[in-house]
C-alpha cells in the first residue's frame, strides 16, 4: 500500500513538473500546435507613457497568437521616455530598447499607437511610412488625426511568420525614429 501511494505522489509531482516546463501552445489557422514566446517588457522608466505601453502590449496580444507580451523581470525589452520623438532600437526578435519620445505627443500623436508601433519593431515590423492609418508601421506619415493602434492582417502575419523563425525585415542593432521626415540613409 505503501508503495502504490508513492508511486502515485511520484506520478502526480511528475505531471506538475512537466506542466511548469512545457511550453505554452497556441493554435494556428490549419491546427497545428505552435510554441508560445512570451517576451518580458520593463516599462517602470516609461512616465506618463506606461499605460500606453500596457494597452499597447494588450493590442499586440489580441492580435496575434505565438507571441505574449507581459511586463516583467528581467526584460526582453524595456522603455524609456525622453523628449526627442519616439524611437525604436531592436536587437535581436524580441529584444530592444524603446524610447518614447515626448515631442510626437506635443505635436499631437496619439500615445497608443506610437507604443503599439514601436513594439512592432520589437516584433521584426519595419517602418513603412505609406501615410495610411491602417498602416501601424507607416507611423507618424499617417499623421496626428490618426489613432488607430491595431496592426493590419499583414503585419500580424508578418509578426506570426516572424515568431515561427522566418527571417524579419527589421534590421537588428539599427535605430528606427517615428518621425515624420523619411529617415536619411
Amino acid at each position: 500500500m505503501l508503495r502504490i501511494i508513492r508511486l502515485t505522489v511520484a506520478f502526480v509531482l511528475g505531471l506538475a513538473f512537466l506542466a511548469t516546463v512545457t511550453p505554452a501552445q497556441a493554435g494556428t489557422a490549419s491546427g497545428e500546435a505552435v510554441a508560445v514566446r512570451v517576451l518580458r517588457y520593463d516599462a517602470s522608466r516609461a512616465a506618463e507613457f506606461r499605460s500606453a505601453i500596457d494597452q499597447a502590449a494588450q493590442v499586440w496580444n489580441s492580435s496575434v497568437t505565438n507571441v505574449r507580451l507581459v511586463a516583467g523581470s528581467p526584460a526582453d525589452f524595456v522603455v524609456y521616455a525622453d523628449n526627442g520623438w519616439p524611437r525604436t532600437q531592436p536587437t535581436s526578435l524580441g529584444r530592444g530598447t524603446i524610447w518614447m519620445g515626448r515631442q510626437a505627443t506635443a505635436e499631437g500623436h496619439n500615445p497608443l499607437r506610437i507604443a503599439t508601433h514601436e513594439i512592432g519593431h520589437v516584433l521584426g515590423l519595419p517602418d513603412r511610412r505609406t501615410g495610411l492609418c491602417s498602416d501601424l508601421m507607416s507611423g507618424a506619415s499617417a499623421g496626428t488625426s490618426c489613432t488607430n493602434p491595431y496592426p493590419n492582417a499583414a503585419e500580424k502575419a508578418e509578426v506570426e511568420r516572424n515568431f515561427r523563425g522566418y527571417t524579419p525585415l527589421v534590421d537588428f542593432g539599427r535605430v528606427y525614429v517615428d518621425s515624420p521626415e523619411p529617415a536619411a540613409r
